[in-house]
Order: C-alpha cells, then sequence, then structure tokens
C-alpha cells in the first residue's frame, strides 16, 4: 500500500479561491479586510515568509500594511507602531513576524496586540479562549492542519492522534484543539516530545500522527501502523550537494518509507506549509467581517 499524497497546495489553493469571492463580497458592503504585517531585521527565513503574505494579500484583495523595521529598533519604537496599528481601523489584523532581534521581549510584544486583531492567535486572551472553547482566532499551522485533515476526508471524532511536539505554535494548541467538543475535536489525544521514553510505543497506536518535532527522520516506518494518517509539520535543512543551493528540505518523517505504510500523508515541502499563510488570511477575513457587523 502506498499512500494517497495530501496536497496541501492545492487545499490551500480551494480554500484562497473561497476567500478571494468572499473578500469580494464584503468590499461590496464597503468592507475591505486589512493586515498589518511588521518585519523587524532581515532574516531571510521571515523575509521570505513576509514576503509570500503580501503577495497573498494582494492575490486576494486584501489591504496589506507592511513595515520592515531596522533590526536595532528600539523596543519602545516597536510597541509604538503595534498601538498605531491597534488604532488603525483599516487594519483588522496585526502580524509581527518572529522570531525578533535578541534585544527584544517578543512576550511583551504579543501582549501589545489588541486581540480583536490578533490573527495569529497568540495573545493570552486566544489562548484562554481556545482552551475553553470559546470561539477566537486560532494559530495559524494547526488550524491548517485540522483543514488539511477535514477537506481529505479523515475522520477525527473517535481517533486517537499523537502528537510529536510541544511548541506553544502547533503542539500545545493542536492537542487543545483536537479535544475540544466540537465536529473538528472529539480525539484522544497523546501529546509527546522528544524526550519521551520509548516514542514508537506511542505513535503505533495512532490512527493520526501529527510530527512537530522539528527533528529529521524522527518517525520512521517501524514506529507506525498500516493505514496511519500521517501529518508532517517538520521543515528542517540537510545538507545536498546535488542540489544548487546545497541543502534541501525535508520534513520530520522518513518520507519515502513511511509512505508505504500509511494511507495518507503529507510532503514537505507542499504540505502544512502552504496552509499557515492561508489561515492567516481566513483569520484577517473573520476580523474584517466581525468589526463590519457581519459576522456569523
Amino acid at each position: 500500500m502506498t499512500a494517497r499524497i495530501i496536497d496541501g497546495k492545492q487545499v490551500a489553493a480551494d480554500m484562497r479561491a473561497e476567500l478571494k469571492q468572499e473578500v469580494a463580497g464584503l468590499k461590496e458592503q464597503g468592507i475591505t479586510p486589512g493586515l498589518g504585517v511588521i518585519l523587524v531585521g532581515d532574516d531571510p527565513a521571515s523575509v521570505s515568509y513576509v514576503t509570500g503574505k503580501e503577495r497573498t494579500c494582494d492575490e486576494l484583495g486584501i489591504y496589506s500594511d507592511h513595515h520592515h523595521l531596522p533590526a536595532e529598533t528600539a523596543q519602545a519604537d516597536l510597541m509604538a507602531l503595534v498601538r498605531k496599528m491597534n488604532a488603525d481601523p483599516k487594519i483588522n489584523g496585526i502580524l509581527v513576524q518572529l522570531p525578533l532581534p535578541k534585544h527584544m521581549d517578543e512576550s511583551e510584544v504579543i501582549f501589545a496586540i489588541d486581540p480583536a486583531k490578533d490573527v495569529d492567535g497568540f495573545h493570552p486572551v486566544s489562548v484562554g479562549k481556545m482552551v475553553v472553547g470559546e470561539k477566537t482566532f486560532l494559530p495559524c499551522t494547526p488550524h491548517g492542519v485540522l483543514h488539511l485533515l477535514l477537506r481529505s476526508g479523515v475522520q477525527i471524532e473517535g481517533s486517537h492522534v499523537v502528537i510529536v511536539g510541544r511548541s506553544n505554535i502547533v503542539g500545545k494548541p493542536l492537542a487543545n484543539m483536537l479535544i475540544q467538543k466540537s465536529p473538528t475535536g472529539n480525539a484522544t489525544v497523546t501529546v509527546c516530545h522528544t524526550r519521551t521514553k520509548d516514542l514508537a510505543h506511542y505513535t503505533r497506536q495512532a490512527d493520526i500522527v501529527v510530527a512537530a518535532a522539528g527533528r529529521p527522520n524522527t518517525i520512521t516506518a517501524d514506529m507506525v501502523k498500516d493505514g496511519v494518517v500521517v501529518i508532517d509539520v517538520g521543515v528542517n535543512r540537510v545538507e545536498d550537494a546535488t542540489k544548487k543551493r546545497g541543502y534541501r528540505l525535508v520534513g520530520d518523517v522518513d518520507f519515502e518509507v513511511v509512505k508505504e505504510k500509511a494511507s495518507l500523508i503529507t510532503p514537505v515541502p507542499g504540505g502544512v506549509g502552504p496552509m499557515t499563510i492561508t489561515m492567516l488570511m481566513v483569520n484577517t477575513v473573520e476580523s474584517a467581517k466581525r468589526a463590519g457587523g457581519v459576522s456569523k
């Protein structure tokens, strides 16, 4: 058995087409969703990610207010810009690209964002609402994982999901989403990590494995059962002299061998990655609808 590939690029493209129509409908009502993006410094991965966000805003008709600040920017100046965006009615969502330079306090910046504009879902108010099951903005990557599962026809309710990774960005929020009493929840969830003893003991029991540990080959073929659904969130650079740039991107799963046992699997790249920016746009449009009084 060879797994069916979950094409994150196609799922994201389908969702963006739906969003584009929704944005056009909102504009007819005088509502233009707006996203404020702040990038501090020139980290290559962050620059690439922010460029992708701007491109997607343009594609969907979302207003984008982009600020690229020098790495030496003072914390007070960044906080002032966040407060300015909080007060700007044209901005429905605020995204401060992480990581920030080492001299900055990331928590202070995240806490300063108006929860009504917290489209990254990182503010403690957003996290608290997520945990208790209240409507809020969900973190983009785990929210994207849910949509990949749902749109691929995977049954979440009643399934045993083993998440390998406990970050605040993926592992912890995804676990909370999956245990909720909701159409996207009702799963039995086990959270493991790189310090878990006998990791394979847990992953072999899983109907769905989500790998988000940030380490290549964390999940190998002997660690999963036949027919498992595998979602690979990891993005790792490994040296490859055959590539022009000297490296290639791989996930946390030993893809070539695990796909021979799985029923469905996401590739890296082209799996979870395209969903993250898409879910950011979903949250921004939802924020605009709430601000305009048209949210369901």
